[in-house]
């Protein structure tokens, strides 16, 4: 309907037309015309296909070596804790981008905890090392177990050759840490807290060496712990390794006076222990809860590092999309009854909190075919035409970050809420049957804050290692 002589609707000042101005009638200022290129750009936006709206909405990257690249973040690092995410784990871009930001987020704005998703003692002797302290006895080299890609990499390594240099340069109360968050490696975590109390407390670590006897035989292949716990239908372990944590923790005081660090990796190693029983005995009664379980206690602990840190303490996350975005917005909560860190940091954090996703439409991946088998390096499949990696695909941009908060945009957010497929590759990858095993049903701007997609990416490159045998990273999820 067409507007009318003494209607009182009328467009506000800044959409109308603008006449050529009276004798004597000053131009319109640079706000107010700013103000209708904006309108009109909106309402033309508004008619566009959606790929081309992602288009006038992305910004475009710079290739992540560029010191500009950390720069686009900026906008984000008021936030307690920034999630990074990745949509696979043998992709080097992601790696590379995720490096940049926590290098500008950690130079320019006060971050000192980078918290990945890795075991706590294989990320606790890399931690050690980048902040200048002693290594702790006995300690196995880090990240030699399946998939050891994902950590030994070319791209970690020279994210942490940076940390080191940057802490090296530091006082040791602002040197930023690298810690890891899963509940993986139960062998190494039952060593590090009687390691710990064998130095502080002879008489405790006695009492743990009973308590942990039922779980000792179990340590190095704990799913055996679990489907026997399953067999004969009750935890053997579980009121002693609960017990454990409690009396650990009740000491808190006059432990941490001693040495505080070494208390603190041995408190966060305690409570592995105890998610991991709980976690290895859910794994034969279903997905959801074993899942729920790990990604609480990744929760857990990264709670527990910024209290450590202190109240002004900032973190950035390191894992993938499946842990990182909001599963309430995803199949995983709505039809699984999954959640993950990104949801629990949305409801504990609000807006302190920042959820990135990461997004790729083809190119080359590090993976395997199956558990325990080697590392291969595959191709990618085409994203589907039904998923918002096509979408972000056919926008024509190689690289962008698309800013899911900005007010702005708020016309695409709705569009692009309807739920859509979404890629999820971990450890293995399968084209094969790629639809059926790593596309899941999202909505974008209700699982992230803000989106990086890379058009084209490629694998990671693998350090020499040797790998040992042990309960898998991400097993049996593969994410």
């Amino acid at each position: 309907m067409g507007f009318v002589a003494g209607s009182r609707c009328r467009l506000p000042d800044s959409a109308r037309p603008e006449a050529a101005p009276r004798p004597g009638q000053a131009r319109r200022s640079p706000r107010i015309a700013r103000r209708r290129q904006d309108f009109m750009k909106h309402h033309a936006a508004a008619d566009m296909p959606l790929h081309q709206q992602i288009a006038a909405a992305a910004e475009p990257l710079p290739e992540p070596d560029d010191a500009a690249f950390g720069a686009f973040f900026d906008r984000f690092a008021g936030a307690r804790v920034v999630l990074l995410g990745e949509a696979s784990h043998g992709t080097a871009e992601f790696y590379r981008a995720r490096a940049a930001i926590t290098r500008r987020l950690v130079e320019r704005h006060g971050f000192t905890i980078v918290a990945v998703e890795a075991d706590w003692p294989d990320a606790a002797v890399i931690d050690r090392e980048v902040r200048g302290l002693p290594a702790a006895a006995g300690a196995e080299p880090p990240f030699q177990r399946f998939p050891t890609w994902m950590w030994r990499n070319t791209d970690v390594a020279a994210f942490l050759d940076w940390l080191r240099g940057w802490n090296d340069r530091r006082p040791p109360s602002l040197r930023a840490g690298f810690h890891g968050l899963d509940l993986y490696n139960l062998s190494a975590s039952l060593r590090s807290v009687l390691d710990y109390l064998d130095r502080v407390d002879p008489e405790a670590a006695a009492v743990a060496r009973r308590r942990y006897g039922c779980l000792t035989p179990w340590a190095r292949e704990p799913q055996r712990y679990g489907r026997m716990a399953l067999s004969r239908g009750y935890a053997p372990c579980e009121e002693a390794v609960v017990a454990m944590l409690r009396d650990l923790l009740s000491r808190r005081l006059d432990y941490a006076r001693q040495d505080a660090e070494s208390f603190l990796d041995a408190a966060v190693s305690a409570r592995l222990v105890k998610n991991a029983e709980a976690y290895y005995r859910a794994m034969y009664y279903g997905s959801a809860e074993s899942w729920n379980l790990r990604d609480t206690h990744m929760f857990e602990t990264l709670c527990t590092l910024l209290d450590a840190r202190g109240p002004g303490a900032k973190a950035v996350v390191w894992a993938h999309n499946s842990h990182i975005g909001d599963a309430s917005k995803t199949d995983m909560g709505l039809e699984r009854g999954e959640l993950n860190i990104g949801q629990l940091c949305r409801e504990h954090f609000g807006e302190e909190a920042v959820l990135i996703g990461f997004g790729t439409h083809g190119g080359t991946v590090a993976c395997a075919s199956d558990w325990d088998e080697p590392m291969e390096v595959k191709r990618v499949n085409p994203s589907r035409p039904d998923s918002y990696e096509r979408l972000a695909h056919d926008s024509g941009i190689p690289r962008f970050l698309l800013d899911l908060r900005a007010p702005r945009d708020a016309a695409l957010r709705e569009m692009l809420r309807e739920p859509r497929l979404e890629r999820f590759i971990g450890v293995i990858y399968l084209p094969e049957t790629e639809r059926w095993s790593h596309y899941s049903s999202c909505s974008l701007p209700g699982q992230f804050d803000a989106y990086v997609w890379f058009d084209e990416t490629r694998a990671v490159t693998p350090l020499p290692t040797r790998q040992q045998p042990g309960a898998e990273e991400t097993y049996p999820f593969g994410l």
